[in-house]
């Protein structure tokens, strides 16, 4: 009953208020999707910890989306052997992870030492970084201390299966079963940052600024010292 309520329930409830509160965010909370940024108050900081933590992190995530929805069947069939895999993917893994980590430790310091930046740091905020690094960590975690004690675990044969089973509405909590803890830890912290995504500022992920190639050209005046006629003035 608890393995079902963990890897069945849980899922499917995180999925269901990921897709579900983006789109009531997005209905009735179009002026709170923003990353409220705090550039404004401090820079110098943010110039190094951000690009760290958003390249960190989109090397995470590429690596997840290989990883997870990728089955073993098709990289064996492309080739790939399961050493150059194994190689590829804990070198990459490894490095984005520290970086995802160093940068999120560069924001976190300067949110807790800058004072204008600490004073727009919300409840929310907060939440939301404990989640974001709590699942970081348990990833990196499984795997550094998987391959420092040479007995690193194949989630291609526990993890990813499960994880590829519930969007074929077959879920098979078995897998995840099979898989150790640290992997089981990492999969449910994941999912409840899915579930808290819609309400933090995380939405920005899915912004574009497509609006940006239609609207229309704003025009720049320079104020001069002597008053001039309010209007067009006409091209020659």
């Amino acid at each position: 009953m608890t393995a079902t309520l963990l890897y069945v329930v849980v899922p499917y409830v995180a999925l269901a208020i990921f897709v579900g509160g983006h789109v009531w965010r997005y209905r009735y909370d179009k002026f709170g999707w923003t990353t409220r940024s705090s550039q404004l108050y401090e820079r110098r900081l943010l110039r190094i910890g951000s690009p760290m933590f958003h390249f960190g992190i989109l090397l995470v995530a590429l690596g997840h989306i290989g990883g997870l929805l990728i089955p073993r069947s098709w990289t064996d069939a492309a080739g790939v052997s399961e050493h150059a895999y194994h190689v590829v993917a804990v070198g990459l893994g490894t490095l984005a992870g520290i970086m995802t980590l160093g940068g999120a430790a560069i924001l976190i310091y300067r949110r807790r030492t800058v004072g204008p930046v600490f004073s727009a740091t919300t409840v929310n905020d907060k939440i939301m970084y404990v989640l974001l690094i709590a699942t970081i960590v348990l990833g990196l975690g499984t795997t550094v201390l998987g391959n420092l004690t040479e007995h690193p675990h194949d989630y291609r044969q526990t993890v990813s299966p499960w994880f590829r089973s519930i969007f074929y509405f077959q879920p098979d909590k078995s897998l995840i079963e099979a898989a150790p803890i640290g992997f089981r830890l990492h999969a449910l912290s994941a999912w409840v940052l899915f579930a808290f995504w819609p309400f933090s500022r995380l939405v920005h992920v899915f912004s574009a600024p497509l609006g940006y190639l239609t609207r229309p050209y704003i025009v720049y005046r320079s104020r001069d010292a002597a008053p001039t006629r309010r209007g067009w003035e006409r091209v020659q």
